[in-house]
């Protein structure tokens, strides 16, 4: 059975409904590997960073499951988005997310621009319609386009895969968790994939390749 790595996942530092301890066992159960808690962040609150630490270290010293803090930043001005990525960066954090350019929000326009010039951002999350010039930015700067498994986000993972895989850019396959039904397994997720008109081939690779590629880049 294929192993799950979900590297974009939310817990009660944010808007997420569970403990990173909670988070940690539901995925445990669904056969994770590894998981990111990357919590909402601007700069009103990225200091929680260092207490999601705390959280993260308990569950890592006494499970079977490597957690990795993160942080998702939020729809923060574009002017300061590479000062905050480099700020979680400084306060601990492993996997850097920027909340994108989604269609079910009014993001600010420029977002997904700012994200994929910013070398400290490991993955730009839901980046709706992105262009072309975006994602071969993304390519260049090693920054994974994330297909996206959460209500509203996935209306342009068909888009983001066509163009991902157009450019030769990473792609990665993200719950962006918020609840516990969020969660999923590796066969629900792939499905996520193949529904983003991927291969197999290209599914799995979202799914565990690209994935631990950024995990060894962040060690």
């Amino acid at each position: 059975m294929n192993k799950r790595i979900d590297l974009h996942m939310h817990s009660l530092f944010s808007d997420g409904e569970l403990l990173p301890s909670e988070l940690a066992r539901r995925a445990y159960v669904l056969n994770h590997t590894t998981i990111a808690i990357t919590d909402h962040v601007d700069s009103s609150n990225i200091n929680i960073i260092p207490n999601l630490i705390k959280a993260i270290e308990d569950i890592n010293d006494n499970w079977d499951i490597n957690v990795l803090p993160g942080a998702e930043i939020t729809h923060a001005p574009v002017e300061v988005i590479d000062k905050l990525a480099k700020k979680a960066r400084e306060l601990g954090a492993k996997i850097i997310v920027v909340h994108g350019e989604t269609l079910a929000e009014p993001v600010i326009e420029g977002t997904n621009y700012a994200a994929v010039n910013c070398t400290d951002v490991d993955i730009l999350a839901h980046p709706g319609l992105i262009s072309k010039e975006e994602v071969e930015i993304a390519k260049e700067n090693n920054i994974a386009l994330e297909i996206s498994g959460r209500r509203g986000h996935c209306l342009s993972n068909g888009h983001v895969a066509k163009l991902g895989i157009e450019v030769g850019a990473d792609l990665i396959i993200n719950t962006d968790s918020h609840y516990p039904d969020d969660l999923k397994s590796f066969q629900e997720s792939k499905l996520i994939g193949l529904g983003a008109s991927l291969t197999e081939k290209e599914a799995i690779k979202s799914l565990i390749d690209n994935p631990k590629k950024i995990i060894k880049k962040r060690k």
